[in-house]
Parts: C-alpha cells; structure tokens; sequence
C-alpha cells in the first residue's frame, strides 16, 4: 500500500490539532485535508485517523489471543527458552493493536506518526492482494520458523531449575503446617470438637480448589498475550479476586456442613453450638487466607513475567508455600478463640459466619464485572464444590486415624504428603494446559492423546509434557527425604526415622505422585476435548485426588508400619 501526498503539521500552540480525512481507492490514499479544530475534539480526531480496517483487525488480534489462538515467536531469556517473547513474538498481530497515527514519543529521533501503519500491510484494510498477503505470509513464516508457534521450550535441566525452589518453597511450607497441626491437635477446640481435623484437609485443599486454578489461569493468561495490555490484565486480575472470594466463602461454609454431617454420621451425636463455630472458623478462615494468599499469587505472577520466568513452573508450587502453613494457622487461631467464647459469649460465633457471608454479595457484583469471571462465577462450582467433598472424605480419614492413639504420628506427615503431591500434578496440569492453548483449537487435541490412555503415554517419550512428567516425578524422593530430614531435625512428630518407615513413607509418597501424573495426562486432555477449560477444572480435582490418596495411603502405611512392630512412644513431646 502506498500513501500520495501525505503532510501534516503541529501547531504552535497547544489549542489545536489535526483533522484528517482519509478515502481508500484502489491506487491508495486520495486525499487528504487539513484544517484546525477546537482541542476538546482531539479525541475524536485521533480516531478518525485511523484506518477503516483497523477494527476488524482489532478483533482479529483478540482472537489470535484467544483459546486457539498460536501466538507466534522470539528468543532466550534466564535458561528459559521461549521463541519469542510476549511482546515480541506477536510483533505481527500486535502492531494491528497499536493505533496507526497515534503521536507517540520516538526518542531523540521525533515523532513517527504514521510508521506502524506504513509498516504493515495488514493495516491497508480491504484493498491489500493476495499476492502481497501470500508473500506476507511465507516471510512470516521464514522469520519465526516452521514451528510457529511460541511454545516454551526448555531443556529438562533448567526446567528442574526454575521448579526446584518454589518446589523446596512450598515443601517447608507443608513441613511447618504439619509441625502446626502438631502442636495444636492437643488444643482444647480439637481436643473437644474433632470436627475441625475433617476441616484441614478441605481447608487446606482450598490452595488447589482457588490458588492453583487462579495461577494456571493467570500463567496461561501471561503466556497466551493477554495480560500485555495493563487494562486488561487487572480487570483480569480483579476479576478473579472477587471470583475466588466467592468461591472461598461459599467452599468454607459448604465444607463445615459436610465436617458437621461426616462428624454425625458414625457417632450419631450433634451440639449446634459446635456446629455454629465449624462453620464460623470455616469461613472466616477461608475468607482470610484466599484473600491473603491470592494477593501473593498475583504478585508471583506479574513478577515471573517480568523477569522472564515461565510462571507454570513457579507460580503453581508458591501458591502453596505458605498457603498451607497461613491456612492451618488461622484455623487453629479462629476456632481455639471462638472455643474459648462458647460459654461466656455464645453469639460471637453467629457474628461472625453472618460477617463474612454478608460480604458475598459485593464480591459477585465485582466478579460480574469481568466476561471471564462472570462466566465461571455460574460455571465453575462443580469442580470446586467436588473437590471440597473428595478432601472432607480424605479429613474423615484423617479424624478417624488420629483419634487411635497408637497412629498419633501421622498427624505432621498428613499436609506433606499431600501438599507436595498436589503441588507436583498442578505443574503438570498447568503445563499440558498451556501446551494445549497454544497448539490446539478447544476440543481438539495432539495426535499422541487420541485413543485409549495407558500410563506408559505418561512417562515414555521426548515431547515437553514428558519431560516434564520425568522431572516431576524423579523430584519425589529426594524431596520427601529433605522434608523427612528436617521434622527430625526439629524433633516434631511422634515417629521414629527408621529405615522401614522411610521405605514405606517413600513408597507411598512415590505412588501417590505416579498415580496424580497419570491422572493429570489423562484428565487434562479429555476437559480439553469437551470444550472445558483445564486451568479452571482440572486442577481442584487433582489436587483433591491427592489429598485422598496421600492420606489414605498414609493411614495404611501407619498401620502396616502397626502391624509389623514399628512402634514409638511420643518421640515429639
């Protein structure tokens, strides 16, 4: 496309401007015409100066953007080979985004008005030929490779790198949450209301039902392009907030319910004024910690991409660093106050359940506001409420080992081996969902997912969700003795580290996360292939599912470890 006769001047004078009056006709640009206008049309002006094509091709970059959009590609950054950079490798779609005209600052060099839209062909509208488009494309394609496609790609070395702090992160921050439950099993409310152990594991799965779902949902966001732009990624931003409060302080309440009915079931025994603080400590401890912990996500996020960091390999595993640890303190907190309260103050408990329920009408008109929020604010509650089922069930277990004395020590191993087995599928899951983003149209997916699954599809093979599995995977084991190492170290617990504990401890452990990856895989792509998306479905079902089978498979191995004469007196007090 060419441009005739095109000139332009700035006045002197701060109080006018340009109008411009541009018709496209098939040699190009016909005419043009100057004159000055009053400054409250500027405005106006700078939008008549845009292209007629301008806002289709608005749409088609969003698009782009989009599920099935593949964003295209650029260069190495910290270990992290990424072909192209957010900004860079959608240089072609995004140069459609900026305004063609706009009087931007060019540094000492001047203004360069009409720069981006000479530059790109794609900015002359209706009237480029195919034979400029073809040429167009073929140069595309040669300058970003015949991939195409922006895909991370690492080697499994700094991909162990970048996962390997957050990972040891989030470990102590499961070993110091289970030094807690330690400590406060002992506390009159949990002495008196045994309810509050089916709580944790509920509780604490609220890191996978909320803070892993809004990190994979905000690290596909930022790999995918669409936290570029700083308007859209903090409507996004807020909008997932006001979601995940929601969502917190209804999963709260609806998991002191089923803690009150798990309870009931096998003694057949109901006071309402414990029932009244379950869902009290249950709610306002939901509340506190999403709203604390959620903060810092978004925080880890925008930091990853600044600094170059793939954010599903960091921002999964410090959602749960100290979400655990936060979680399980402020439960322990709220409920031994309100314990305290039940006698002399009975009504405090009422108060504040009703206080924090009264706020849920805020949160939805603030996470109405946003498309993608809004719709998961009716969409998303089955996997959210599902997996609060699926941990109370893993809590019903838990309450019911404790409450054998001979099993006491499972209580500060039960929120390791669960953190770190959900913390481990949630990087997987954010992983393959991204992969998916990128090079799959919902609903369709890689050659190597169709058919039947089996395991080996997993584990065997070169491609990156394999490599990825491989690494999760060997991470297991001397992560887990790193952990065992440090309990013993701070003398917590109430179980000797003998040699056939460890093997059965490592052997549980090890199974858990085998299992969970398979899963991942599997569950993973058949959401995608429905039409669901993985970031807001999969992962509180996996995250769930670990905290089920950890502790189921810890219970067994405790009593196995019974049953063979590996016994111990309270090592920790």
């Amino acid at each position: 496309m060419s441009m005739k006769n095109l000139g332009g001047a700035l006045g002197d004078s701060l109080g006018s401007s340009l109008a411009v009056r541009m018709s496209g006709v098939a040699g190009g640009w016909s005419a043009l015409s100057l004159k000055p206008v009053a400054p409250v049309r500027i405005g106006s002006i700078f939008q008549t100066m845009v292209p007629t094509g301008y806002t289709k091709l608005q749409e088609d970059r969003l698009a782009m953007v989009d599920l099935g959009g593949k964003p295209e590609v650029g260069s190495l950054q910290n270990g992290y080979r990424q072909e192209a950079t957010h900004m860079e490798g959608r240089r072609i779609v995004e140069r459609a985004s900026r305004s063609s005209i706009t009087l931007s600052d060019c540094g000492e060099g001047g203004c360069a008005e009409t720069e981006p839209m000479l530059a790109e062909w794609r900015l002359s509208g209706d009237d480029a030929s195919d034979e400029e488009e073809e040429e167009e494309e073929k140069d595309t394609v040669e300058a970003l490779g015949s991939d195409g496609s922006n895909m991370p790609k690492e080697s499994p070395l700094a991909m162990a790198l970048q996962i390997l702090v957050p990972f040891l992160l989030a470990g102590f921050g499961t070993v110091s949450a289970g030094m807690v439950l330690d400590i406060v099993q002992h506390w009159e409310a949990f002495q008196f209301i045994t309810e509050i152990f089916i709580l944790v594991p509920a509780l604490l799965g609220l890191k996978g039902n909320l803070e892993m779902t809004l990190a994979s949902r905000l690290s596909t966001a930022v790999n995918v392009g669409k936290m570029d732009s700083p308007i859209e990624k903090w409507n996004l931003i807020i909008g997932n907030l006001a979601l995940k409060q929601v969502q917190a302080t209804v999963v709260g309440f609806l998991a002191a319910v089923a803690a009150v009915i798990l309870g009931w079931i096998p003694e057949g025994k109901f006071q309402m004024s414990h029932a009244v603080l379950l869902c009290s400590s249950s709610v306002a401890t939901a509340f506190i910690a999403s709203l604390l912990q959620g903060i810092l996500m978004v925080g880890v996020i925008v930091g990853s991409k600044k600094t170059g960091i793939n954010p599903d390999n960091v921002a999964t595993p410090i959602a749960a660093s100290f979400g655990d640890l936060i979680t399980l303190a402020i439960l322990a907190w709220i409920s031994q106050g309100l314990y305290k309260c039940l006698d002399s103050y009975p009504y405090v408990s009422s108060l504040v359940c009703a206080f924090f329920m009264c706020l849920t009408p805020l949160w939805i008109v603030i996470s109405s506001k946003h498309p993608a929020s809004r719709t998961l604010l009716y969409s998303g509650w089955e996997p959210v409420i599902t997996a609060m089922v699926i941990s109370s069930i893993g809590g019903l277990i838990l309450d019911k080992t404790v409450s054998d004395p001979n099993l006491a020590g499972i209580v500060v191993y039960t929120p390791v081996i669960n953190g770190i087995g959900g913390n481990l599928v949630a990087i997987q899951s954010s992983r393959i969902s991204t992969h998916l983003h990128f090079h799959c149209a919902p609903g369709e997916v890689p050659d190597e997912a169709k058919g039947c699954y089996y395991p080996c599809r997993t584990f065997c093979g070169t491609g990156a969700n394999h490599r990825s599995a491989q690494v999760l995977l060997l991470l297991v084991i001397p992560g887990h003795l790193i952990f065992l190492y440090t309990i013993h170290l701070m003398k917590s617990g109430h179980t000797t580290l003998t040699p056939i504990f460890m093997s059965v401890y490592l052997a549980a452990a090890l199974l858990q996360v085998l299992l969970l990856l398979c899963i991942a895989d599997w569950m993973v792509h058949s959401m995608w292939r429905s039409g669901k998306d993985p970031d807001s479905f999969s992962i509180p079902y996996l995250t769930a599912l670990g905290d089920l089978l950890g502790t189921a498979l810890l219970a067994l191995s405790f009593h196995f470890l019974w049953l063979i004469g590996d016994q111990d007196s309270d090592v920790g007090d």
